[in-house]
């Protein structure tokens, strides 16, 4: 009779805790993201966690550093617009796999990631001419156009504007020439998000100038 081998789980490190942290809220939300949920998902106790984490707090700042790092800075070199538009299309990518730290991003510091990502931001911005203010709104503004069509997307995603409102359009023209194209065009959240990118970035182009 072949006697089994004991199976060896990797040591239990900080990194390990963090990796499978994101992994959980990934797969589950971030409301599934529990010490005792944690432990369990690592097949240990809850208390072993504390022995390479605070807490949940560090968790978390953690796993915003962990998203924050996926995303892809642009080197010094590029022309602004082609660094923001590959910058804004990384933002997007990296949100879409891990939607629910968009609600967290602002509220936690990410640590040096943050930082690194922040100060390369703002450096391309500068170096194309930016004042400081201008490039804070900048940044500002385009993190806030990618979140918000993030969270859109992902709530709606295969669903054109006025769809399933075909029965009462009526007496409703707009809405009638509205699900009109998009049944005969389709409707593309990828376009939709270019489509927006640039119009921002026409309109920076237009405030860079100025200055």
């Amino acid at each position: 009779m072949t006697e089994k081998t004991p199976t060896t789980r990797p040591p239990l490190s900080r990194d390990r805790v963090l990796a499978a942290a994101l992994d959980l809220a990934d797969r589950h939300g971030l409301e599934a993201l529990t010490m005792r949920r944690l432990g369990s998902e690592l097949g240990v106790e809850a208390m072993s966690l504390y022995k390479h984490v605070a807490g949940k707090d560090e968790i978390l700042d953690g796993i915003v550093e962990l998203v924050l790092v996926e995303i892809e800075l642009p080197p010094a070199d590029v022309e602004w617009k082609d660094a923001m538009r590959e910058r804004a299309r990384s933002v997007r990518d990296v949100f879409r796999r891990h939607a629910w730290a968009i609600g967290l991003l602002e509220s936690r510091s990410g640590g040096r990631a943050a930082a690194v990502y922040v100060d390369a931001i703002i450096g391309v911005l500068r170096s194309a001419g930016f004042t400081v203010d201008d490039a804070a709104h900048a940044f500002w503004l385009l993190d806030s156009y990618v979140y918000g069509h993030v969270v859109q997307e992902t709530s709606i995603t295969g669903t054109p504007p006025g769809d399933g409102m075909e029965d009462g359009a009526g007496d409703l023209p707009h809405l009638a020439e509205l699900t009109r194209r998009a049944a005969v065009a389709g409707f593309q959240v990828d376009t939709e998000f270019e489509f927006g990118l640039e119009l921002i970035l026409d309109g920076l182009e237009r405030v860079r100038s100025r200055d």
